[in-house]
């Protein structure tokens, strides 16, 4: 029999089944082409609080995706400054959460919505002098190895080599992810390219493991790895290649080099 080829496509198939046919998330449902909202995914975000990256980090990004709810409101209750990408980088890079003035816990679990950015929010540009601490991501899958698998749309590869053109990240960042137990599995090398980004830390509602990869994290964009198709569906994009080609920086599309 033909060995069946493992992608990131089926890994990430493998997953959504077993999560929606085991019952493991919470809404929103069907978990495919999700983040998936795991059950758990308190009981995770509470290792936060023991997390020394975590705590001693004064600016903290963190995904919008509904199972990092939780992290967001621990990073707005230690009063941290919390900045939560824009969706789909429609309208810029990311923006920073401005909780209302004697905010409450109720107030602060509001800001941690995916609300939050629309209504309680400033945006921060690409010429921002901000320094960010950690990340905290979401993911499909997950290995030991650090090897991270996201829903598909790549929009995790792009926010990290913009942060790292504006001087907000660098390879010491350190990069969290957090999932449920059965989403960290073995992922093969071969699966992983040089635009993903490698995970530092795995938190989930029973583990905490330290990953020891052997990828270095992306320095900034690929660009020849890059359609002229997302270019159009990214404004921000267009910015930044612009801002890089008057730095004389190599900045060629996939369809400039086939």
């Amino acid at each position: 029999m033909e060995r069946k080829e493992i992608t990131k496509g089926s890994i990430c198939q493998e997953l959504w089944d077993y999560i929606e046919k085991s019952n493991l998330a919470n809404f929103p449902r069907p978990v495919y082409h999700r983040i998936p909202n795991f059950k758990g995914a308190e009981l995770a975000a509470d290792r936060l609080y023991s997390l020394p990256e975590f705590t001693n980090a004064s600016i903290v990004k963190i995904d919008p995706d509904k199972p990092l709810a939780p992290c967001r409101f621990i990073a707005l209750e230690q009063k941290k400054t919390l900045l939560v990408p824009t969706p789909r980088l429609k309208s810029g890079l990311f923006n920073e959460i401005i909780p209302p003035a004697g905010a409450n816990r109720q107030d602060l679990k509001l800001c941690s919505s995916a609300k939050s950015v629309k209504e309680f929010s400033k945006p921060v540009g690409l010429d921002a002098d901000v320094k960010v601490d950690v990340l905290v991501i979401g993911a499909v899958a997950v290995s030991e190895k650090g090897y991270r698998i996201g829903k598909g749309e790549g929009f995790t590869e792009l926010e990290w080599p913009m942060m790292c053109s504006m001087g907000a990240v660098n390879k010491d960042t350190a990069v969290i992810v957090t999932v449920h137990d059965c989403q960290v599995t073995e992922t093969p090398e071969e699966v992983i390219q040089d635009h993903d980004l490698p995970v530092d830390i795995i938190i989930t509602p029973t583990r905490l493991i330290r990953c020891h990869h052997k990828f270095t994290k992306p320095d900034g964009i690929i660009w020849s790895m890059l359609s002229q198709e997302k270019l159009m569906q990214v404004p921000i994009l267009r910015t930044l290649r612009g801002i890089e080609r008057k730095a004389g920086k190599y900045v060629l599309l996939k369809e400039d080099i086939h």
